[in-house]
């Protein structure tokens, strides 16, 4: 009798039971992310995409999710500065920028707000307006 019909016949009161197909992989990823009543996992870093008004990519930021929108744009005029990237910014001062969801909001956001708690990672930087500097 193959394996797969002797899980089929109970008669001799032996019940096999189906081999676990990829080795309990799933109930291991289960227990890794949260399943099982096991202590959830918490972000260390978050991959932060930032692009600047006029520039012709994104700028990449790996910080800390305790981090606040006013840090994202230090670190974003920052790497921007190092990398040399064109056009040159004409003020490199973090607090003449407002950081905002898309290039479509008006709304900025505020300084002070968390990054885990915005939801979203990609966001746009542009420079205040003359009279808001």
């Amino acid at each position: 009798m193959d394996y797969k019909n002797a899980s089929k016949h109970k008669d001799d009161g032996i019940v096999v039971e189906p081999r676990r197909k990829y080795g309990g992989l799933v109930e291991k990823l289960a227990a890794m992310y949260g399943g099982g009543g096991e202590k959830q996992r918490q972000m260390t870093k978050l991959l932060v995409k930032v692009n600047i008004q006029n520039s012709l990519g994104p700028i990449h930021v790996v910080m800390s999710p305790e981090n606040t929108v006013g840090d994202l744009t230090k670190a974003a005029v920052a790497v921007y500065v190092k990398e040399k990237r064109r056009p040159l910014l004409g003020n490199s001062n973090p607090g003449c920028f407002q950081l905002h969801y898309s290039q479509f909001s008006l709304e900025c956001l505020g300084e002070d707000e968390k990054l885990i708690d915005l939801g979203s990672r990609n966001f746009f930087l542009c420079p205040k307006l003359r009279n808001e500097v």
